[in-house]
């Protein structure tokens, strides 16, 4: 199969017109034409990922290698040398960022991860209806992504409404209508913007809340008889 056959594939089931201006989604390496061996899926590309892939493979990723414009390509450096050796090796790779975020990976964490009912969407934003006790449901939520602990914003002793967002979305916040915010990424002005405002907030990481990406595309590619390997891709952080 060509690599613009599952190109047009993804932009069925999430249309790379939806990406924000800043993102970058889509063929960011290799050619529509080329045949494809193999499919890959990760979060992000790393060099152990590449030492390990096939040749005259397919990298989907869910971050973009390539973000802003590229003045040199020194190949000690990042994303360079990366890109260095994905060439050598005739692999593609195809992002999809914030078009998947909007069409399928908020939908799943909220309704699969977390077993919630979405009550309503707006771009980035799921919400859901709860009504539990905040540090409860800050345990429940702990134990859902997987985290050694739980960063919270504490505004409220109990919450009857969440919005969620993927990845890192504390600068929606100032839009968020509900109790609490799940997202990830939450820094310290964030922190005490959000007590101003009086919106509770929980970091849900940003690499857990997204580490689902392969698991939920790998269903549809398979519907197309490719073979597909999803990466274990790595948390860059370490907990200790």
């Amino acid at each position: 199969m060509k690599t613009i056959d599952i190109y047009n594939f993804l932009d069925e089931i999430s249309p790379f017109e939806l990406q924000e201006s800043w993102d970058n989604s889509g063929l960011l390496l290799g050619d529509l034409n080329e045949e494809v061996d193999k499919v890959y899926l990760s979060i992000d590309v790393d060099e152990k990922l590449i030492e390990e892939m096939d040749e005259n493979s397919l990298l989907i990723t869910h971050h973009p290698l390539i973000f802003g414009g590229i003045k040199q390509l020194q190949f000690n450096q990042y994303p360079a040398h990366l890109i260095r050796k994905m060439v050598q090796k005739n692999i593609s790779n195809i992002a999809m960022h914030t078009n998947f975020d909007q069409t399928h990976l908020n939908e799943y964490v909220a309704t699969k991860v977390l077993g919630l009912e979405i009550v309503k969407k707006e771009g980035f934003i799921a919400y859901m209806e709860v009504d539990e006790k905040f540090d409860d449901f800050a345990h429940k939520i702990s134990e859902a992504f997987g985290l050694p602990h739980v960063k919270c914003v504490k505004a409220h002793e109990r919450i009857k409404t969440v919005a969620l967002t993927t990845g890192s979305g504390a600068s929606l916040m100032r839009s968020i209508d509900a109790d609490c915010f799940l997202t990830g990424d939450i820094k310290y002005h964030d922190a005490m913007e959000a007590k101003t405002i009086n919106l509770s907030m929980i970091d849900i990481g940003h690499y857990e809340s997204e580490q689902f990406f392969g698991k939920i595309l790998a269903t549809y590619l398979e519907n197309l008889g490719l073979a597909v390997i999803i990466s274990q891709s790595k948390n860059p952080f370490t907990y200790i």
